[in-house]
């Protein structure tokens, strides 16, 4: 008797929860508050996908202050698969499926970052773009759609997403099961010293000694090489009144170094002391740009310089080496890459990032650490703990874009496999 009264509650206990995963994605969506969603293309191999807004408070802890809404993305494919939320550094612009998605066979919540893109309040108040009330905004995401997709959850990021992926972590320990940071950098200081000795380490002396000698090359060269710079910005639209066009100039030759090993270049490829202006000129731009000290650039990173020179901390720039060159910059100090909005004054606040980088050593469990080894970003990668169950990849030879699953060795995917089947209970075809 005792067993089939148990069977029978068993049963019908099931009954409201097999209901509701079978009940149609639109209608669970409709009952969801604070969500507006249109209906966009469905990628492959998935059931439906939406554009979503959200209504998110500008203050978490006082929700008098006003709201905004947050676009996100959903792809959905089933109820009963795990869920990766994607939280974005920056704006967010379309529902493409992330390979973490596919490698665990998933639903997908593609968040934009909080004042990135379309997730802006009507008046930008600087004030409530804090890491806290980044995180509450997944926090809430995170409540929300757990209404519907009650399995395991898995939160991941690329570059300031994966930081953003760790400091959501941090905040709300218990949102999701899984954390997957790929190449996140977790500064320690609002000017991150490591980064100067990765750039005085990182590949051979020969390497290293030709880059120094091509920057030298492009600031001797300045009278033939910034009229070509000026030709180039004004066919690409670029004007320089943030700074001007002969201090960007400078950045951009400060910032090739950084940019060079971030994105793998080639040593081979650095033109030598014979190469024309033109040449010399063509091949920094397509490793440093000049017009990412532009206008347009600093309006649209300008919630990124505020967050690095606020919480992030960021990277700066040595230029001791090139004090007979350099008319712009300062060369008694290193000159920071947080361009804030408007050169506006901003105080650095270290509690959020003392806290994490206290927490993480000791608590940071099921989180997976991806960086390339080239990567100029390693340099403020998070240090390895033997007293917590994560994974750590150093990948060889990778560098910002392709410090990725794809690119992982069979050995080095096989133990990520083997931890996220052990951390999320499932089996995956890979």
């Amino acid at each position: 008797m005792k067993k089939s009264i148990t069977i029978f509650l068993l049963i019908f206990g099931l009954i409201p929860y097999l209901n509701a995963q079978t009940e149609p994605l639109e209608e669970r969506l409709f009952e969801l508050p604070d969500v507006i969603f249109t209906k966009i293309d469905t990628p492959d191999n998935y059931e439906a996908a939406y554009e979503l807004k959200i209504k998110q408070p500008l203050d978490h802890k006082d929700p008098s202050k006003g709201y905004f809404y947050q676009r996100a993305y959903l792809s959905h494919k089933d109820f009963m698969l795990p869920t990766v939320m994607i939280t974005e550094g920056y704006s967010a612009n379309s529902n493409r499926v992330d390979e973490l998605t596919n490698f665990i066979d998933a639903n997908q919540i593609r968040v934009e970052h909080r004042y990135f893109g379309k997730s802006n309040p009507p008046e930008i108040d600087y004030q409530y773009l804090t890491l806290e009330q980044v995180a509450a905004d997944l926090h809430h995401i995170n409540t929300l759609f757990r209404n519907l997709y009650q399995s395991k959850w898995v939160a991941t990021g690329r570059s300031k997403g994966g930081a953003t992926t760790l400091f959501y972590r941090y905040f709300y320990p218990e949102d999701v099961d899984v954390s997957v940071n790929y190449v996140g950098p977790i500064n320690t200081s609002y000017e991150e010293q490591r980064v100067y000795k990765f750039l005085d380490t990182v590949g051979t002396a020969d390497c290293r000694a030709k880059i120094e000698k091509f920057q030298r090359h492009i600031l001797e060269n300045k009278e033939d090489i910034l009229p070509l710079i000026k030709a180039y910005s004004v066919g690409a639209k670029a004007s320089f009144t943030y700074q001007n066009i002969e201090e960007a100039f400078e950045f951009s030759v400060m910032e090739y170094p950084f940019s060079f090993w971030q994105y793998g270049s080639d040593c081979n490829s650095i033109p030598d002391d014979n190469a024309s202006a033109y040449d010399s000129f063509l091949y920094l731009t397509q490793v440093s740009d000049i017009t990412f000290f532009s206008d347009q650039t600093m309006i649209d990173y300008a919630s990124h310089y505020y967050q690095s020179a606020n919480e992030f901390g960021y990277y700066g720039y040595d230029t001791s080496k090139f004090k007979d060159l350099l008319d712009e910059l300062p060369t008694d100090k290193n000159p920071h890459a947080a361009f804030t909005p408007n050169h506006m004054k901003v105080p650095f606040n270290d509690k959020a990032l003392k806290g994490l980088n206290a927490w993480l050593p000791k608590h940071g469990n099921k989180i997976v650490h991806i960086y390339g080894a080239l990567d100029t970003w390693s340099a403020s990668a998070v240090p390895p703990s033997d007293k917590v169950d994560a994974l750590w990849f150093m990948m060889i030879g990778k560098h910002h874009g392709t410090a990725n699953i794809t690119e992982m060795t069979p050995s080095e995917r096989a133990k990520l496999t083997k931890a996220l089947e052990r951390w999320l209970s499932i089996t995956i075809e890979n």
